[in-house]
């Protein structure tokens, strides 16, 4: 798993995208991610599979906001939501600079699935920040 987060702060959010599977049926896995890609952390899925979700999830993120700059009054992502023959992929923000992307198989309730993971969302708002990454090179503020 790839992660920038000092270690002890990933495995305290396992749990609850755990909880996030096990409460909706017919959830499969669920990857918190950086609006950039990288996995910070995961349930339901292996390390190279949660890494291609992530950079995919970051993908559809990336669209949403371009989309809401050009037709949507520059509004914020809310969701993105695929829909395919048997599986639903949901991508949300969960905090500044970070996103939840969660499959379902296609019998999941789409309402019920979206309203867990906008609680999850709420609950830990404050635990879901990814700093911005500075530029390779660029002196940190605190060595000026």
């Amino acid at each position: 798993m790839t992660t920038d987060m000092p270690s002890g702060q990933v495995a305290d959010l396992d749990w609850l995208l755990s909880g996030l599977v096990q409460r909706v049926p017919y959830t499969r896995s669920a990857v918190l991610l950086s609006a950039d890609g990288l996995v910070k952390s995961l349930h339901g899925m292996d390390a190279d599979s949660a890494d291609h979700m992530a950079a995919l999830a970051a993908g559809l993120y990336s669209l949403g906001r371009s989309a809401g700059a050009r037709f949507g009054d520059n509004g914020e992502v809310r969701q993105v939501v695929v829909e395919l023959d048997s599986t639903l992929l949901f991508v949300s923000t969960a905090g500044s600079g970070t996103c939840l992307a969660v499959l379902a198989g296609r019998e999941a309730d789409a309402a019920v699935l979206g309203y867990e993971m906008t609680m999850l969302v709420k609950s830990v708002r404050p635990y879901l920040t990814t700093p911005a990454r500075q530029a390779a090179g660029a002196p940190s503020t605190t060595e000026l």
